[in-house]
């Protein structure tokens, strides 16, 4: 991954947690790196040995830490790094929803090394869709969940969205029947 997911994730850890905390969860997770570089490729086992201990230095579940990472990925990361793109992403939730699918693809264009996950969607009604998310990596789909309701805020509407296991293609497969409310 790229180094700028384990900043972001150091970032939202130290604003929630302070700095002693983070230098704490780094040292539990073995991670020689003091500070990541945005644009550097760093292994992936980094960010999981980090989400990891992270859960266990605050005694959170990796599930609810990766949707809280979802969450700050969408409203901080992504609007402080990539906020023209995520506004030519789409006008509303349902336009950006469906322009997902490219969305990976123009963030490409920045990150020749990037190793996206994939989306599509299905079953597409006013306020209703599947979306179909398909990865490499295993274990990121509360971080999806968390990417959602993010979107959510960012578009002023209120989503519920669950996962519809039956039509899981494996683990790096997941399809989620999202619901979305007029603006809020």
């Amino acid at each position: 991954m790229y180094g700028l997911v384990n900043k972001a994730l150091c970032e939202m850890l130290t604003r929630s947690h302070g700095a002693a905390t983070w230098e704490q969860i780094r040292v539990k997770a073995g991670v020689d790196v003091e500070v990541f570089i945005s644009m550097d490729g760093y292994p992936d086992a980094i960010t999981y040995q980090l989400v990891g201990a992270a859960s266990e230095v605050l005694g959170e579940e990796v599930d609810k830490l990766l949707y809280a990472f979802g969450r700050h990925w969408v409203l901080d990361t992504a609007a402080q790094h990539y906020g023209h793109l995520l506004q030519s992403g789409g006008r509303s939730f349902r336009e950006f929803l469906l322009a997902l699918p490219n969305f990976h693809a123009r963030v490409s264009l920045m990150m020749p090394q990037l190793v996206p996950p994939e989306f599509a969607c299905s079953d597409i009604g006013e306020r209703t869709l599947h979306l179909h998310y398909r990865s490499q990596r295993p274990g990121l789909v509360p971080f999806v969940e968390g990417l959602l309701d993010g979107l959510g805020e960012l578009f002023h509407v209120k989503v519920h969205s669950r996962r519809m296991p039956a039509h899981s293609e494996g683990p790096g497969h997941a399809v989620f029947h999202v619901e979305w409310s007029q603006s809020i």
